[in-house]
């Protein structure tokens, strides 16, 4: 087999061929409509890439839908669909921003505690799901979606209860500001922080223009962790037997019913770290009255799906799904386009048989060419 085709049996050829059509597509879609493709393209490269702020933003708005995509990606190794990672992150959110509010620890303190409370949050709502499958038998696919309109209407009713409810607004109160986890914090309001950034032109633009934050960082180290617990531990193992053969892993002696809970449990947690590292490092830092889902968890899905539902594959694939998202505002075009790139690009993705059929096409050429040379040859 020609390093050729090996590297077109890989996911890796996949997802970029994936990219190439969804880009191709995208540019016919674009003349078709009266738009120049090049110009187009150009200003959504310039929309991601044109300025320091640009970029920073990507980060940012890759935070959650990495977070998500892992959560995702994560219950498809052990074979479950959570698709209430969406209801998940909304949940990680509402508690977040009521420990938020409620306490004002120092910052050592306050922010493991707001992201605990999301994560829990999170953890609960996929703990439930998980047990009634595991206990009734029910689907997941079901009791997700319904879950996730639970978490909707939960942050309805939290933003405008009296309690929590910010007057003359949309929103609840804003979590204090010992919650906040944006990179270098309020000190790069102060006259000292722009003293010093002053003389550093494309910092001073990041930090002052964005609300750069750890959430990126965290989300990558989230990443690598699920990455190692799966493929290198024992319970990473029992998950995975369990989605793989049920009935086998039941007969070995492991728990199918107990690994189902802990699995959704794992993933609920991830998403709600993802609603909670929203409310801390991205303003106004508080929740506000839902109109529609926020798709964050839906997205995660499409991340999760270019990954091969890979929690390392999700890092690149999440700051592509950004960079299109984000650079899409960019484009002269009906933002209709972008989404039409996207989904494109998701669809080839997940359709893995299209190059392994090019990697035999050229397979069966070589072996013509062989066989015909060795004729010449006798």
């Amino acid at each position: 087999m020609s390093k050729l085709e090996k590297f077109l049996r890989g996911r890796l050829a996949a997802a970029i061929a994936a990219v190439i059509i969804g880009f191709a597509i995208s540019a016919v879609v674009l003349a078709a409509a009266g738009y120049s493709p090049v110009q187009a393209f150009a200003q959504l490269f310039r929309g991601v890439f044109g300025k320091p702020k640009y970029m920073a933003n990507v980060f940012i708005k890759a935070t959650p839908i990495l977070l998500t995509g892992v959560s995702v990606a994560f219950a498809f190794k052990t074979g479950l669909f959570n698709i209430g990672a969406e209801g998940q992150y909304i949940v990680g959110t509402v508690l977040a921003s009521i420990v938020g509010i409620k306490l004002h620890l120092p910052m050592p303190l306050q922010v493991p505690i707001v992201l605990a409370a999301g994560i829990l949050g999170g953890a609960a709502l996929g703990a439930f799901v998980g047990w009634l499958k595991a206990k009734f038998g029910i689907h997941e696919v079901i009791t997700s979606i319904m879950c996730n309109w639970i978490a909707f209407y939960l942050c309805n009713y939290v933003v405008m209860s009296d309690t929590f409810h910010k007057p003359n607004s949309n929103s609840a109160l804003p979590v204090s500001s010992s919650s906040y986890t944006m990179i270098l914090g309020n000190w790069k309001k102060s006259a000292e922080g722009k003293a010093f950034l002053k003389g550093i032109p494309w910092l001073r633009e990041i930090m002052l223009k964005t609300d750069l934050n750890y959430g990126f960082i965290i989300a990558v180290l989230v990443a690598i962790a699920i990455s190692i617990v799966l493929t290198r531990t024992k319970l990473g193992y029992e998950l995975r037997a369990v989605g793989f053969n049920r009935d086998a892993a039941r007969f070995s002696g492991i728990s199918v019913e107990r690994n189902i809970v802990l699995s959704m449990l794992i993933a609920g947690a991830i998403s709600g770290l993802a609603g909670a590292l929203t409310i801390t490092g991205i303003s106004p830092h508080t929740i506000t009255l839902l109109a529609a889902m926020e798709s964050y968890g839906f997205n995660g899905m499409s991340v999760a799906f270019i990954a091969a539902s890979s929690p390392l594959g999700c890092i690149p694939s999440s700051l592509l799904f950004a960079s299109l998202i984000y650079g899409g505002m960019s484009v002269k075009a009906p933002t209709e386009i972008i989404n039409i790139m996207i989904g494109i690009i998701v669809f080839f993705t997940a359709l893995p048989g299209i190059m392994p059929v090019l990697a035999n096409r050229l397979a069966k050429q070589r072996r013509e060419r062989e066989a015909a040379a060795a004729g010449k040859e006798a």
